[in-house]
C-alpha cells in the first residue's frame, strides 16, 4: 500500500480508500435497499481486512442508509479497538436527512446541525475530512465555507473538501478561501473511470493548479466495468447494475474498454476489476480511489489492485480505447498553445 498527500496538507492517506456506502440494512424500500447489505459483523470484518491490508482511509456519508453507514462504522472501530489517530475518516453533508425544509442543502444551519449529528454516529469527537456532498445552487459559496471554517476552529473538523461540484464553482471557492483567510477545500471527490474520463477536460487541470487531492468513487461506474456486464459477459441482467442503473455511462464506449481490460487481465493473470482499478491508481493527479465491498472475498480482489503493475503498453492501449472525444476550447488549445512549448534541447554538431 502506498501513501499519498491529502491535497497541499500533511496528512497523508492510502492510495485505496474505504467506501462505506454499502454498510446498512437491505431490503428497505429506497434507494439504499439495492446498494447496501453489510450489517455490523460484516462491516467489522471489512474494516478489519482494511485496516491489514494498509488502508487508513475511510469514506462514509450523512445519507448512507440515512445514517446507518456512519453507526456501522463507528461501531466498527470501536469493537476493533482501532486508535483514533490510526484511521482518517471522512463524511459528507448535503443530502435531505429529514422532512422539515431546512434538513437538506450546505446552509450553515444544516452544516452544523449535521456535524453534530455525524460525530454522535461516528464516536469520535472530530472527523479528519468534512466534505460539502453535492452543489447548493441556494445558498451563497461564502455561508458554506464560514460555516466549514467555524468548524475548522472548533476542533470538530480538520480538513474540508467538496464532491460533484463544477471546476469553475471549486475555482470560485479556492479565491474566497484565499482571500477571507478561511480554510480551504483540499479535496474533490469524484466519478471517474475508465470509461468515464470527463473529469479529464477541466477538473483535473484546476486540482492540479490548486493542488487539490482527488478522491475517485466509483472507479469500476457501479460495476459495470466489473468484467460481469456486456457482450458475452455471464452476468448480464445481475447484479447492483440491474437495479440501479448509475452513474450513467455510454455502453458500446464501456464494452470496448472491457474488451481491452480483458486482454490485459490475462496478460497479468487478473481478473478485469482489477485491470480497472489499476488504471486508475496509475494516474498521476489521483490520490486515491474508493472501494466497496459487500463481502471480504470482493473487498481482497479490489485490494489486489495495488500489486498490479501496468506497463507502458498496456496503459498505452487503455489510454487509446477510451480517449475522449476532442472538444473546444480543448482542441484549439492544443493547436495554439503547441508553438508556446519550447523545442528540445538538440546540441550542436
Amino acid at each position: 500500500m502506498r501513501y499519498n498527500q491529502l491535497g497541499n496538507t500533511g496528512l497523508f492517506v492510502s492510495e485505496i480508500c474505504l467506501g462505506t456506502m454499502t454498510f446498512g440494512a437491505a431490503g428497505e424500500n429506497n434507494l439504499w435497499g439495492s446498494i447496501a447489505d453489510v450489517d455490523q459483523k460484516a462491516a467489522d470484518q471489512i474494516v478489519e481486512r482494511s485496516l491489514a491490508s494498509g488502508v487508513n482511509f475511510i469514506d462514509t456519508a450523512d445519507v448512507y442508509s440515512f445514517g446507518e453507514s456512519e453507526k456501522l462504522l463507528g461501531q466498527a472501530l470501536k469493537n476493533l479497538d482501532v486508535p483514533r489517530k490510526d484511521v482518517v475518516i471522512a463524511t459528507k453533508v448535503y443530502s435531505t436527512m429529514g422532512d422539515k425544509p431546512n434538513d437538506r442543502g450546505a446552509s450553515r444551519g444544516h452544516i452544523m446541525d449535521s456535524v453534530e449529528a455525524s460525530l454522535k454516529r461516528l464516536q469520535t469527537d472530530h472527523i479528519d475530512l468534512y466534505q460539502i456532498h453535492a452543489t447548493d445552487t441556494v445558498t451563497p459559496i461564502d455561508e458554506t465555507l464560514r460555516a466549514l471554517d467555524d468548524l475548522v476552529s472548533r476542533g470538530l473538523v480538520r480538513y474540508v473538501g467538496v464532491s460533484n461540484w463544477q471546476a469553475w464553482r471549486i475555482a470560485k471557492a479556492l479565491g474566497i478561501s484565499e482571500r477571507r483567510g478561511f480554510a480551504r477545500f483540499e479535496t474533490v471527490q469524484a466519478y471517474y473511470s475508465i470509461a468515464g474520463r470527463d473529469l479529464e477536460r477541466d477538473i483535473v487541470p484546476m486540482m492540479q493548479e490548486e493542488k487539490l487531492g482527488l478522491m475517485v468513487w466509483s472507479p469500476l461506474a457501479g460495476g459495470l466495468l466489473s468484467g460481469k456486464y456486456g457482450p458475452g459477459a455471464p452476468g448480464n441482467g445481475e447484479g447492483r447494475r440491474a437495479a440501479f442503473d448509475f452513474p450513467p455511462v455510454d455502453k458500446d464506449r464501456a464494452w470496448a474498454c472491457v474488451a481491452v481490460m480483458r486482454e490485459v487481465a490475462e496478460k497479468h493473470a487478473t481478473s478485469v476489476a482489477t485491470v480497472a482499478l489499476a488504471y486508475i491508481l496509475a494516474k498521476p493527479f489521483v490520490t486515491t480511489v474508493i472501494i466497496g465491498a459487500k463481502r471480504v472475498e470482493q473487498l481482497d480482489q479490489n485490494l489486489a489492485a495495488v500489486n498490479l503493475k501496468l506497463d507502458a503498453d498496456d496503459l498505452r492501449k487503455l489510454d487509446e480505447v477510451s480517449e475522449l472525444a476532442p472538444e473546444y476550447p480543448g482542441w484549439m488549445l492544443a493547436r495554439q498553445g503547441s508553438g508556446r512549448r519550447p523545442e528540445p534541447f538538440e546540441p550542436k554538431a
